[in-house]
């Protein structure tokens, strides 16, 4: 008769155990494999454009938001471009005594370049450090021009984050219809395949998360 010290009863608990071992073990890496292969497309989270006060080139990437925000312009969705001036890295050349004019000079030659007269060019203040100020400067500047919508115009991997960002930083002060720059050569569905497009959705995951936790680290623009 088996009894719970016989061998005979212990091996079919043993083999019960290590099946439902496995059988975790190989759920949680179909899990983890999902979110590896699909992280890139969930971090893709545009909105479907629609009129608005301005169009707003957040700061980085140049010249490629400032080339789409341009063209939607010439298309007729908003009647401004509104660009952010960027604290950095214009403060640490200051310092080693090189002169910076700053990025949103470049991205104004830019926006010209592109058909958007000079005078429906206007430059934010105050100045930004990363892309919670920019929101911040951005829904402060629709509220004082009375506006109910601003374009944010990105890139791709960084649009799930600005959304983000907009909703817990600007909830109720009008609505951002996030866009990305359509030549942006950012892969979502390959996007482990180049460095900067790892190293892209590395840094926009930790800033995801750090807009859920309510920013407790100052967010990287």
């Amino acid at each position: 008769m088996a009894t719970p010290d016989n061998p005979a009863a212990i091996a079919p608990r043993r083999s019960r155990a290590l099946r439902i071992l496995c059988a975790v073990a190989g759920g949680g890496l179909f899990l983890a494999l999902v979110i590896f292969f699909g992280i890139g497309r969930w971090l893709v989270a545009e909105d479907p454009l629609g009129k608005a006060r301005a169009i707003v080139v957040l700061s980085g990437a140049m010249p490629m938001r400032a080339i789409e925000a341009a063209k939607l312009y010439r298309e007729g969705y908003a009647p401004e471009v509104w660009l952010n001036h960027s604290t950095e890295p214009g403060e640490t050349l200051e310092e080693m005594g090189i002169p910076f004019t700053g990025e949103d000079l470049y991205n104004s030659l830019v926006l010209i370049h592109e058909g958007v007269p000079a005078e429906a060019i206007h430059v934010l203040e105050p100045p930004i450090v990363n892309t919670a100020d920019e929101i911040r400067v951005v829904a402060s500047a629709l509220a004082r021009a009375n506006g109910d919508a601003v374009i944010l115009v990105t890139t791709k991997v960084h649009t799930r984050r600005v959304r983000l960002l907009w909703r817990r930083l600007a909830s109720g002060q009008g609505r951002a219809i996030v866009r990305a720059a359509s030549r942006d050569p950012f892969d979502p569905r390959r996007w482990w395949r180049s460095t900067s497009d790892a190293l892209d959705v590395v840094r926009e995951v930790l800033g995801v998360l750090n807009a859920w936790a309510d920013l407790p680290l100052h967010p990287a623009r």
